[in-house]
C-alpha cells in the first residue's frame, strides 16, 4: 500500500527523515488507542501506560526500518503486541505476590484508560464499573489470541485482514478466533446483559 493511499504511512516516512512533529501527529493519534488495547489485554492502567510509552519509543528508534508494506496501523498494532506478550511472559515468570494490588473493579484510575464516556448519576456509574470489571475479568480469561483478535476487532475497528496480519495467522484463523471468542463473552456475560452480547467501546 502506497504512502498517498495511508496518510499515517505519509507521516511515519516524514519520522524517516527526522521530522518530530510528524510523529508527534502520530503519538496523537493513536496513544490512547494502544494505551486501551494495552489495558483491555493487561487489565493495569499504570502497566498500559508504561508499556504505550514504550510502543511509541520502539516506533520512533525503528523508523529507519519501516516499510511501507501494510497499514501503519498495522505495524503499530504488531508492536504492541508484542511488548504485551513480553510482558504477560514477565508475569508468568514472576508472578506478583502482593496483597496490595489493585484489583480492577476497585481501580479508579483505571478508567483513564477507556474511552471518555458520557457523565452519568452515582447508580449508573457503578452499574457501569461493576458491568466494566465484569468484562475485564472475562477478557482475562480468554486464550491471549482469542482476547486480542476481539479487541483489535471491536474497540480498534481493524479488518480481519488487518488483524490477520497483526496476529500472523490467516485470515480463516481470524475469524474462527473472534467467533470462539465472542462466543465465550457471551456466555459469560449473558447474566449481566439484556441481550447477552458485549457492548462496543
Amino acid at each position: 500500500m502506497g504512502s498517498l493511499r495511508d496518510p499515517d504511512a505519509a507521516l511515519m516516512l516524514r519520522v524517516q527523515r527526522g521530522d518530530t512533529r510528524a510523529f508527534e501527529e502520530l503519538m496523537a493519534r493513536y496513544e490512547q488507542s494502544v494505551a486501551n488495547l494495552l489495558y483491555r489485554s493487561l487489565g493495569d492502567a499504570t502497566e498500559a501506560e508504561d508499556i504505550a510509552q514504550n510502543v511509541f519509543l520502539q516506533v520512533y528508534k525503528s523508523a529507519g526500518r519501516y516499510r511501507v508494506s501494510a497499514k501503519f496501523s498495522t505495524w503499530l498494532y504488531t508492536i504492541a503486541r508484542n511488548l504485551c506478550l513480553n510482558e504477560l511472559r514477565r508475569r508468568t515468570r514472576h508472578p506478583a505476590v502482593s496483597l496490595d494490588a489493585p484489583h480492577p473493579e476497585h481501580d479508579d484510575e483505571a478508567s483513564r484508560s477507556l474511552p471518555d464516556r458520557q457523565v452519568a448519576g452515582p447508580v449508573e456509574s457503578t452499574l457501569h464499573a461493576e458491568l466494566e470489571a465484569k468484562i475485564q475479568e472475562a477478557l482475562n480469561d480468554l486464550p491471549e489470541t482469542q482476547r486480542t483478535a476481539i479487541l483489535l476487532c471491536r474497540e480498534q475497528e481493524l479488518s480481519y485482514e488487518d488483524i490477520a496480519a497483526v496476529l500472523g495467522c490467516s485470515l480463516t484463523a481470524v475469524k474462527s478466533l473472534i467467533h470462539r471468542g465472542r462466543e465465550t463473552l457471551k456466555r459469560r456475560l449473558k447474566p449481566y446483559l439484556r441481550t447477552g452480547e458485549w457492548p462496543g467501546p
